[in-house]
């Protein structure tokens, strides 16, 4: 009866020691996911800043004509 108590205290330690390597292994990896997600937004903030500075594929047309009819090609 000893040896199945002290059986049953080892599994019940083990999964408790599991459990608690889990649970710090999540802590972990939730740190590592909010650095990332902050680089990611802080990139995708500056990704929308950069694309507002940027010609439309229409202004960018718009000036090839422009230039084009003020310095023709030469050949």
């Amino acid at each position: 009866m000893a040896n199945d108590t002290k059986m049953l205290q080892i599994l019940i330690d083990g999964q408790a020691s599991m459990r608690k390597e889990m649970r710090d292994g999540f802590k972990k990896m939730n740190k590592r996911f909010d650095k990332t997600d902050k680089r990611i937004d802080k990139l995708g903030t500056q990704l929308a800043a950069l694309e507002d500075d940027a010609s439309t594929i229409e202004e960018f047309h718009d000036l090839k004509r422009r230039v084009d009819k003020h310095h023709p090609p030469s050949h």
